[in-house]
């Protein structure tokens, strides 16, 4: 929790992106919202549904994972917010738009994740393209 206890900390976000099972899990949950533990388990099968509870639950510490009890099952679902926090943290609005269009450009140039060589061992379905944020107003828009 922050420093109010209302919101996550910077350090609890950043702790839970540190890995590389808890960035497939926010992946999957990307990919399709509403996932029970099952259904995020199957994607680790080296893993125990214990160890993917304990990644779910250092996500949920973060804020970055929402679980909701359905019958005898969780949800959960992804909560984006935590990241676009700390991205509008650190990434001012000035920089944004050179930042969109490196990204923009990395994605172009990169081959599709099925001729990564790295895909074929991650076995992670990751987003197919960047959202890039809308570009900031001009000086101009904003006068209005």
């Amino acid at each position: 929790m922050g420093a109010i206890g209302l919101e996550p900390s910077d350090d609890a976000v950043f702790k839970a992106l540190a890995d590389a099972t808890r960035r497939d899990l926010l992946d999957a949950l990307y990919a399709v919202d509403g996932q029970s533990l099952g259904q995020l388990a199957a994607r680790h099968p080296h893993l125990t549904r214990f160890g993917v509870m304990k990644h779910l639950a250092v996500l949920e510490d973060a804020g970055l994972v929402v679980a909701e009890k359905v019958g005898r099952e969780k949800r959960h679902y992804l909560n984006p917010v935590p990241i676009a926090q700390i991205a509008g943290r650190w990434i001012s609005r000035y920089a944004r738009p050179f930042t969109t269009a490196l990204v923009g450009l990395k994605v172009g140039l990169e081959p599709p994740d099925s001729a990564r060589p790295d895909s074929a061992l991650s076995g992670s379905a990751r987003p197919d393209s960047v959202r890039p944020d809308p570009a900031p107003p001009t000086h101009h828009e904003e006068s209005r």
